[in-house]
């Protein structure tokens, strides 16, 4: 069945003008609404207002425009069956084929800091999830477009079908369109079971939580051969996060290659130097910042040679021939940066495995963190602390130089990614033993000192980041053994005077920084 008549009415008004021009060419009337049916007009595009088609004119400030029998049964009929046919003969009402609908910018709208309650009331959308959901709901008859990127499509499927589009076009539209208004309904309850009664006073957690999830690409199997996995994007993320990503070569992306790299993306772009993250089942085990990119990698991969071999490489720096020529030298899976210069991309060409990934660089997180328990999920807020300087308390009786103090924040910061419990070793803003995952701290520092032996590192001189507090002074005295001079970590153990004398004993200097960084 060809389509005869439209109805537009659109807040995202992206390609709308092109779109109707294009459906004109087919002879298709074009219904429309306020600011949009006011945009075509002055695009010299025929357009008929709905309010002079349902004979009612919007009222209430245009809360009530398109809620009118007139335009939903021209939707909502199914003019296979003869009652629905006879009822529109005798009310002479038109079928609406097509609807092109999008919504208030609400999300975008209570993104906004300081968004006052009654500005959110009024960007919740009513008339316009009614049309798309009628329209969904007879998508046997009427295609729906909720997304100014099918407008090609859909254009598309008009040439090919001499003014109609297929069966299966259709139901892939209505699909989308069922999950637009979900996502849509789900940011409202979102927002409203977040505020206190007054509706002004808003709660870190909503009392209904809904997720919104778009399926990215499927996997060939999860962290094993034997189990599924899927990888699936945040309908309400941003730019600049590794769903962004784009593979410039290399092979399909694994459950777990996409799980490293999150890691190694999250570590390296919270550094405003060059830096160089490498990782390894989710670990750092090199983490590095120097003038140029080349020479942080370096730093980073000699940090643990060993367990960097089919390991994770993320930069927040271009990538280029130098970097691409010494990553070339060993087996590495991904490579991930903001960008690679074209001679580094025809270098790593060579290699046709090594996947290669692009990702604007952008200080993003998400908005809660989650993790799926048996018959429930915990959400938290990301941890996206970052302490400075001034934040540090020294409470020993030797005091750490400036440049010993940058590598503690340097140390701190890697720290805040590797696993509990933490250990990392680190000088000159390059990190020279990591000790992660551990079930007694001690056995994280000992771990530790073993690795940085093994990579010919000296720990003589170098400062300790540890991701909670020492229970006991063992842990510390291993650090000191090993050659640590400076330890910086949260404070908070009954034992901490027991373990700041055995600083003092040590000729080591430890900063507090009042807060730690757990990560499970």
């Amino acid at each position: 069945m060809s389509i005869k008549q439209a109805l537009i009415s659109v807040s995202d008004k992206t390609g709308v003008v092109e779109l109707a021009t294009a459906l004109r060419q087919y002879n298709i009337t074009i219904l429309s609404t306020g600011g949009t049916a006011k945009l075509l007009q002055e695009a010299g595009i025929p357009v008929v207002e709905v309010g002079d088609y349902t004979g009612f004119p919007e009222m209430l400030d245009g809360r009530v425009k398109t809620l009118h029998p007139k335009v939903h049964a021209g939707i909502l009929a199914r003019m296979d069956l003869p009652e629905h046919r006879q009822t529109m003969e005798q009310a002479q009402i038109p079928t609406i084929d097509l609807v092109v609908v999008n919504l208030y910018p609400f999300t975008r709208t209570i993104a906004k800091p300081d968004c006052p309650f009654e500005e959110a009331i009024e960007n919740i959308d009513i008339g316009g999830p009614t049309m798309i959901r009628a329209a969904a709901k007879n998508f046997q008859r009427v295609a729906v477009v909720t997304d100014p990127g099918d407008y090609n499509s859909l254009l598309e499927q008009l040439r090919a079908n001499n003014g109609s589009v297929d069966d299966a076009y259709r139901f892939q539209l209505a699909q989308k369109a069922f999950s637009h208004t979900a996502s849509y309904d789900g940011a409202i309850s979102n927002y409203l079971t977040a505020l206190e009664p007054s509706g002004h006073q808003r709660k870190p957690f909503p009392d209904q939580l809904n997720l919104g999830f778009t399926l990215a690409q499927p996997l060939r199997y999860g962290e094993n051969p034997h189990q599924q996995a899927a990888f699936y994007r945040d309908m309400a993320d941003i730019s600049g996060s590794l769903a962004d990503y784009h593979q410039l070569q290399g092979k399909d992306l694994s459950y777990n290659n996409i799980a490293d790299t999150d890691a190694a993306w999250a570590c390296v772009r919270t550094f405003d130097q060059p830096a160089c993250v490498i990782i390894k089942h989710a670990n750092p085990c090199g983490v590095a910042v120097a003038d140029t990119p080349l020479a942080a990698y370096q730093k980073a991969f000699s940090t643990d040679p060993v367990s960097a071999f089919g390991g994770i490489i993320a930069l927040n720096r271009t990538v280029g021939a130098d970097l691409a020529k010494a990553v070339l030298q060993q087996f590495v899976e991904v490579i991930i940066a903001p960008e690679f210069s074209p001679e580094a991309g025809r270098l790593l060409a060579d290699k046709p495995n090594i996947r290669v990934l692009t990702v604007p660089l952008a200080n993003h997180a998400n908005r809660f963190d989650l993790k799926r328990v048996d018959g429930g999920l915990l959400v938290q807020t990301p941890d996206d602390l970052n302490i400075t300087a001034d934040q540090l308390q020294v409470v020993t009786q030797l005091k750490p130089t400036r440049e010993q103090i940058e590598d503690c924040l340097f140390a701190w910061r890697v720290a805040k990614f590797v696993k509990s419990n933490t250990i990392v070793f680190c000088a000159n803003g390059q990190t020279l033993g990591i000790g992660a995952g551990q079930m007694s701290r001690v056995d994280s520092a000992r771990i530790a000192s073993i690795k940085a032996n093994q990579a010919n590192l000296d720990l003589h001189g170098s400062v300790v980041a540890s991701d909670a507090f020492f229970p006991f002074r063992d842990g510390l005295d291993v650090l000191a053994q090993a050659g640590a001079k400076v330890v910086i970590q949260p404070g908070g153990s009954i034992r901490d005077e027991e373990v700041i004398a055995a600083a003092d004993e040590q000729g080591v200097a430890m900063v507090f920084t009042g807060v730690r960084h757990f990560r499970h």
